[in-house]
């Protein structure tokens, strides 16, 4: 039996409409955003996952960041960043309407285990759910990230010299490794991060460093972004290079000189922005940091945070590390 041209046309257009209404559906959608995960782990899990907690990282867990995201009509992608490594891709975080939860799954970055799976609800704007790593069945809670938007601009202060022979602005961390050494700050191996004992919000750093060939070190921003240093002299740029924002800011060119050679950063950190000058040249300017890097102190965006050198990596020398921090 032929079908009329009109039917058929109205039944093709019914389809289509009804594929469209499925594919807008916005459950779920509550969920998009950016948000500050703290991921419980007990003793003997961090004995059997090989963990440790670093400097002076939060005793409440270890921190983490999740960002949802619409792609498309109805597919929700994202990125996470954990306790280690940097910011990785979600393809797709799947919301279950029945039960009113979310799952995604990511593979291991520097880890030898099987994939990661992450299930957890939304309830009263906050997230609660599961980690299972390599067997293991951890608890983590996540609240939105806040904007950290500022209104007006910074008023600078006085300028703080964070080197001098006792080490007194920095808190000694377990298994140090870092000597001052006529006047200039050394990590001789690798060894704990050294965290300063004083906490800030927005400010301006004036840093002089140089590292060995092959050397790899960081510095950790309210002890949450790092700016990477690492031995790239010659190399094509990425967000894990030098000058970079460790995962999540690629500089606009490499601009190291050669291992062994003193080299300048000129670092300003306002609100999320952020603005690096490596050796006179701005590699990344006025850039706003989307979230925590891994390694961090914790996720509590919200809060001042002290400045943390990275000691667990590589050697690295600084002779000038100074510091003015915003008085507004």
């Amino acid at each position: 039996m032929n079908v009329p041209a009109k039917t058929l046309l109205f039944v093709m257009l019914m389809i289509t409409c009804m594929g469209i209404s499925a594919q807008t559906s916005n459950d779920g959608f509550e969920v998009i955003g950016r948000w500050n995960l703290t991921i419980t782990i007990e003793d003997n899990e961090m004995e059997e996952l090989g963990l440790f907690r670093h400097g002076l990282m939060a005793e409440d867990g270890f921190p983490g960041w999740l960002e949802v995201r619409k792609s498309g009509f109805a597919t929700l992608i994202g990125y996470y960043v954990g306790y280690e490594g940097s910011a990785r891709p979600i393809s797709e975080v799947y919301y279950v309407a029945n039960e009113k939860k979310y799952h995604f799954t990511i593979p291991p970055q520097w880890m030898d285990i099987d994939d990661i799976y992450f299930e957890f609800t939304l309830a009263d704007d906050k997230l609660t759910g599961i980690k299972v790593l390599d067997g293991q069945r951890l608890k983590w809670t996540g609240v939105r990230a806040p904007s950290l938007t500022r209104n007006q601009p910074p008023v600078w202060g006085n300028p703080k010299n964070l080197l001098d022979d006792n080490l007194s602005r920095w808190i000694i961390p377990a298994n140090n490794k870092f000597r001052m050494i006529d006047g200039v700050l050394v990590n001789e191996a690798v060894g704990g991060n050294l965290v300063t004992n004083e906490k800030f919000n927005d400010f301006k750093l004036s840093i002089e460093f140089r590292y060995p060939e092959g050397s790899n070190s960081g510095i950790y921003l309210r002890g949450r972004y790092e700016v990477q240093i690492e031995d790239n002299h010659g190399r094509e740029t990425n967000d894990l290079m030098i000058g970079g924002i460790y995962g999540f800011i690629e500089p606009t060119v490499i601009a190291a000189k050669q291992a062994g050679e003193w080299q300048t950063y000129e670092i300003t950190l306002v609100g999320r922005h952020v603005t690096v000058v490596h050796n006179g040249i701005e590699v990344i300017s006025n850039r706003p940091i989307p979230g925590i890097t891994g390694g961090s102190l914790d996720s509590k965006e919200g809060e001042p945070g002290p400045i943390m050198i990275q000691g667990d990596h590589g050697p690295i020398e600084f002779r000038k590390f100074v510091i003015t921090p915003a008085i507004n």
